[in-house]
């Protein structure tokens, strides 16, 4: 089952894969409120009503491990470096967990990171325009995990360090302004 809670920031090249659990938990509905949504889906069909519900027209299955970069340690450590740089994307970002666990950081209104760690069955929809960033668990280092688009897939993350802003991401926060 989902863990939710803020990040403690003490975070570096060489551990961001650990738990950084700050000790202050933060609730589904907290989530909510900044576009974030979570549900426990135990079956294909939940999934498929769930696509279906959210007009998500397609998917694909991935696997994050050693193993699929062919053991070459250089190709997936530069991997999770990027997986872990904090950005956005234009469009949703769905993502069901099959097996494995990993950790999906959000922002919330105060830009503090909300960590989030994903198990199988947990799924995770993002807004358009948060920022976020991903890891896998230092307990595990592996995940497989089901992707949902709605058309095809697009993923041009936009880095925050760049500055650039694309309607996404002004639509997003005019959406979980106080």
């Amino acid at each position: 089952m989902v863990e939710v809670y803020l990040h403690d920031n003490k975070d570096t090249p060489e551990n961001f894969t650990d738990a950084h659990n700050s000790g202050e938990s933060v609730s589904l509905e907290e989530l909510s409120k900044i576009g974030v949504i979570y549900r426990y889906i135990d079956s294909e069909d939940k999934l498929n009503e769930l696509a279906k519900e959210r007009d998500y027209k397609n998917r694909d299955q991935v696997s994050l491990n050693l193993g699929s970069f062919n053991d070459d340690i250089e190709a997936f450590n530069n991997k999770m470096a990027q997986f872990y740089k904090e950005h956005y994307h234009e469009d949703e970002e769905i993502r069901y967990i099959v097996s494995g666990e990993g950790y999906f950081d959000v922002r919330d209104q105060g830009d503090k990171w909300i960590r989030t760690k994903l198990v199988a069955n947990d799924l995770l929809i993002l807004p358009a325009g948060i920022y976020h960033r991903f890891t896998l668990t230092s307990a595990k280092r592996d995940v497989k995990a089901v992707r949902l688009f709605k058309d095809e897939p697009k993923w041009e993350a936009i880095n925050r360090d760049t500055g650039r802003l694309s309607s996404a991401r002004e639509n997003y926060v005019k959406t979980v302004a106080v």
